[in-house]
């Protein structure tokens, strides 16, 4: 039987055999990046994207996966649960992102996971929620890489509130604001501080002149500002001027480096509160140091905010995840992050198993004055909360079997 013997590849198939090998080595890894660039958690957003940028800068200059490098396709979710699925299903279908991290509202970032859990994509959200925690909301694909409302007041509250101390709170009434409250009535309840109010308060408002008598007139010690972003900043400025930081301590779950710097210092001089980064840790933490200078080197020499901070670790550790995995398989990198342990920016992080929530130190910090040594040093550190599962909701709460 002879053997049969081919001809050459004519030069038109091998040019389109070339072409397709090219193109498939060349397909970006799409990342979208679901944000409110507009609205009053817009400066926020605006350093989670210079953040997230980085982390994908980093990566592509490390050579990528295997050359492959990385992309990231950012959209302004307008801090609207709506608008925010739109957003979502159309990086998904439109323009088919591999993963998304984003979401920097306990409501936005539910509808994101709303549609990512349908489509099986992989999410990591950036905003403090209890709920994305919960099991109703749970799937193989959901990752939380911020704090929740639960370990950031279980941190601040244990810290601040007294036996027989009065509580009031002025609360944003949407589900940050909700589950704020919730987790520090739940600490008063352990350490005998006594609530003696709340008042709560649309999301954007720029005039709480109605609500700040009925505060005062609760007479308590402390007031907890369970806001975020612009609310923050104006509630507590407009509460200062009203006098009643005289004999009041101001607390607020999250006091962010954006709002503080935008606010000033005689905003939020002694003003309490919590966060999962604060730049000047760099003291003490190799990882923070390093993260720090590649920040400030493509930024004109300015600090990495804590938000900002945020969506640059969940990329970092999608991205270490997707190199461990060998691959953008879903899947596979969703079990590649199960397992991953990994120091991105802060000291050591790895994702609880029942709820795939990051666990992390947490910061309790103060706001101080003009007096600094250094500009950019707002804060100082009044303790810090090691990594532990021990102030998240057991699995069990969380609905978990």
């Amino acid at each position: 039987m002879s053997m049969q013997t081919y001809g050459p590849i004519r030069p038109v198939v091998l040019a389109a055999l070339l072409c397709a090998s090219t193109w498939a080595h060349a397909q970006s890894i799409k990342i979208g990046l679901p944000v409110p660039l507009s609205g009053p958690y817009g400066a926020e957003a605006q350093d989670q994207v210079r953040n997230a940028e980085l982390a994908v800068k980093q990566f592509n200059d490390a050579g990528g996966l295997n050359g492959q490098k990385a992309e990231l396709l950012v959209r302004d979710d307008r801090l609207n649960p709506a608008e925010a699925a739109t957003r979502a299903l159309e990086l998904i279908e439109k323009d088919g992102v591999n993963f998304i991290v984003g979401g920097l509202s306990a409501a936005t970032q539910l509808s994101i996971n709303n549609v990512t859990r349908q489509r099986k994509k992989l999410y990591i959200s950036i905003s403090q929620s209890d709920a994305i925690n919960e099991a109703s909301d749970a799937s193989p694909y959901t990752f939380h890489e911020a704090l929740n409302p639960h370990m950031t007041t279980q941190a601040v509250g244990k810290y601040v509130f007294k036996p027989g101390m009065k509580v009031a709170f002025l609360t944003a009434d949407y589900a940050y604001g909700h589950e704020m409250t919730r987790g520090f009535t739940e600490v008063a309840k352990q350490v005998g501080a006594q609530v003696v109010g709340e008042v709560k308060h649309p999301l954007g408002a720029t005039d709480y002149s109605a609500f700040l008598p009925r505060l005062k007139a609760l007479n308590p010690d402390v007031l907890v500002f369970n806001n975020f972003g612009a609310d923050n900043r104006i509630s507590i400025k407009q509460a200062a001027d009203f006098g009643m930081k005289r004999n009041i301590k101001f607390v607020t779950p999250i006091l962010t480096y954006t709002a503080r710097v935008s606010g000033g210092p005689n905003t939020y001089q002694d003003v309490i509160g919590g966060t999962q980064y604060y730049w000047a840790i760099q003291d003490q933490t190799a990882s923070a140091k390093a993260f720090n200078a590649a920040f400030q080197a493509d930024n004109k020499g300015r600090f990495p905010s804590d938000y900002g901070a945020m969506a640059y670790s969940a990329v970092q550790s999608l991205l270490l995840a997707v190199k461990e995995a060998g691959s953008t398989d879903t899947d596979k990198v969703a079990a590649a992050l199960r397992t991953l342990k990994y120091d991105t920016y802060k000291g050591p992080q790895y994702y609880r198993g029942c709820d795939q929530q990051s666990v992390q130190s947490v910061l309790v910090i103060q706001s101080v004055g003009k007096d600094s040594a250094h500009p950019d040093e707002v804060f100082k550190v009044l303790h810090t909360e090691p990594p532990s599962e021990q102030i998240l909701r057991s699995c069990q709460a969380l609905g978990f079997k």
